[in-house]
Formats: structure tokens, C-alpha cells, sequence
């Protein structure tokens, strides 16, 4: 084993300690339930960590992390984890949670080419293209990757509005909203894009199943 590794294990028994001097029976109680209210989809950055940046403990929040906060229609991943948040965990909130200055974002921008990734990224530059009016309109360069990172927070909510997981749930009646979110890396706060949707009636018809 790394001495890294090593280290990191020593930070956790320091960790663990404290949390648990801090929340007496703390590990019992998450051991026993899982019982969040929220789910948030962000992105697999290091500097945005879902609990930390909203002040919640281990146990408050369902998580899910992938490059640029994509929610793809075919991607069985995200799915999977949506219909347990909704379906089993029922999440009050699912967050969509983009952030500022993502590097994803930026590498759907180019024209070069970066690997695999530029097929996951593929969907971004569709938002780009749908929007490119809006953006054009920008000043300057970092407007428009700031504009950019917000649209694909934005039609990330709509996905996720857009799948019979979400859409079931809300035809029976279950309480949940999708929020956007976006995270800013120099000031560390959020800022809502104001896109809450919480019922079918708030889509585009042709979405509605």
C-alpha cells in the first residue's frame, strides 16, 4: 500500500472518530437506514463536493457525479440511480447541479479532439447549437462558457422531467421537484437558474407521456 493510501486511511480513522465524538450513535443510525430527502446530480469535479457546499451530513443526501452533470436518456447509470431516488429512497428534491468554469463544458466548445469523452460530451454541443443565438449575443469568450455552463444545467433538469421515472411519480401523486443549480468555483455559492419543475403540466407537450 501507498503511503498516500496510508495516509488516507489515517485521515479517515481522525475523521471517524470526530464525527462520531461530534453525533453520538451517528454510525448505528446510518448503518440501519438510508432515508434522504434530496438527489443531486452534479458533476464529478473535485472542488464541488454535494455535501460540503450545502452544509449536510452523511446520510442527508443521494448522490450522483459524472462528467459535466449529464443526464443522457441512455444512460443506464443515471437512470438506475434516479429510479431508486424516486422510486425507493422518495426523494423530496432532485438537484441538478452544474458549476462555473466546468471543464467538460469547455472541452464541448473546441473543436478538438479529446477522446472517449467527446461522445458523452456530444450532447453538450447540441445545447450550444440549439442556443446559438442567445450565446452569440455574449461579449466576450468567458460569457459565453458561463452561458453555456448554465443552458446544460438547465436541459439537464428538462431531462430528467423528461423520463416516465419522474413523470410516474408525479402522475401518483408523489411530491418532487427538480431544481437547477449552478455552483460558482471562485465564491463557493449557488446560484438557482430558477427552472423548478414539479409537475407534467410544466412540459413541452411533446414530452408529455
Amino acid at each position: 500500500m501507498s503511503d498516500r493510501i496510508k495516509q488516507l486511511i489515517e485521515n479517515n480513522k481522525e475523521w471517524s472518530k470526530q464525527f462520531a465524538e461530534k453525533n453520538p450513535g451517528i454510525f448505528d443510525k446510518l448503518a440501519k437506514l438510508q432515508n434522504p430527502n434530496y438527489l443531486w446530480i452534479g458533476c464529478s469535479d473535485s472542488r464541488v463536493p454535494a455535501n460540503t457546499i450545502v452544509g449536510l451530513q452523511p446520510g442527508e443526501v443521494f448522490v450522483h457525479r459524472n462528467i459535466a452533470n449529464q443526464v443522457n436518456h441512455s444512460d443506464l447509470n443515471v437512470l438506475s440511480v434516479l429510479e431508486y431516488a424516486v422510486n425507493v429512497l422518495q426523494v423530496n428534491d432532485i438537484i441538478l447541479c452544474g458549476h462555473y468554469n466546468c471543464g467538460g463544458v469547455k472541452a464541448a466548445m473546441e473543436n478538438t479532439e479529446h477522446g472517449i469523452v467527446d461522445h458523452w460530451l456530444r450532447s453538450i454541443k447540441d445545447v450550444y447549437q440549439g442556443n446559438l443565438d442567445e450565446i452569440n449575443q455574449c461579449s466576450s469568450e468567458d460569457d459565453k462558457f458561463n452561458l453555456l455552463c448554465e443552458l446544460n444545467v438547465k436541459q439537464q433538469v428538462s431531462n430528467i422531467c423528461y423520463t416516465t421515472i419522474v413523470q410516474r411519480a408525479w402522475k401518483r401523486g408523489q411530491q418532487l421537484s427538480v431544481h437547477g443549480l449552478i455552483y460558482g468555483l471562485a465564491d463557493g455559492l449557488l446560484k438557482d437558474l430558477e427552472v423548478t419543475t414539479n409537475s407534467v403540466n410544466q412540459l413541452e407537450n411533446i414530452y408529455q407521456l
